[in-house]
């Protein structure tokens, strides 16, 4: 399995470890932010890592995984990846008048065991609104899977989290941030934000 390093040294490979002053989707402000499309975009990169993913998920989740359920944008691609290594269906929430709902006929059976999949937890906001999507179309989640763990362990989903690395970046108020990071300029990378 890949070590904490060589997780980043992936990340760094495929300047997706951005430096600098970023609003995150949560609306806190982080000087590092890390732009998961940027690894995933090369095809046998994301099979690799989540290829080590989907084995550290089978360890540590007990029970079948009927299928893979993502937040749209960032979870897309590496919940279909995680899909295709675990040979299950891989489907996506989008946000509709700001809640996540299935569309394009997506659609959850009563009671399948679902995994839910993200790029990146920060404050886990997403991952919860994606759990409670499951849960209000019939699925059951039986855990959640990330590449990165901003939180270092922190974030609280209500379920098992399997990540690949796990970083403690600092995260920041938008009232509370420190001078030097307060002197750059502030750029919201995100799905959400500018591009």
């Amino acid at each position: 399995m890949l070590t904490n390093e060589e997780v980043l040294a992936e990340f760094k490979a495929a300047g997706a470890l951005l430096e600098g002053h970023f609003i995150l989707s949560s609306g806190l402000h982080s000087p590092a932010y890390l732009q998961c499309a940027r690894v995933l975009m090369d095809p046998v990169r994301a099979e690799r890592l989540c290829r080590d993913l989907a084995q550290r998920v089978r360890t540590a989740i007990s029970g079948p995984i009927d299928m893979v359920a993502s937040p749209a944008m960032g979870g897309v691609v590496v919940g279909y990846e995680m899909g295709r290594q675990l040979g299950v269906p891989a489907i996506f929430f989008e946000r509709v008048d700001g809640k996540l709902a299935l569309r394009r006929g997506f659609d959850i059976p009563h009671g399948a065991r679902c995994l839910m999949v993200e790029d990146i937890v920060t404050t886990g906001l997403s991952s919860r609104e994606c759990i409670a999507g499951i849960e209000e179309a019939g699925g059951v989640t039986v855990g959640a899977a990330c590449l990165i763990d901003r939180s270092g362990g922190k974030a609280d989903l209500g379920t098992t989290l399997v990540s690949l690395a796990r970083l403690e970046i600092p995260n920041y108020a938008p009232d509370a941030l420190p001078p030097a990071l307060a002197e750059l300029p502030a750029v919201k990378p995100g799905s959400r934000g500018m591009k």
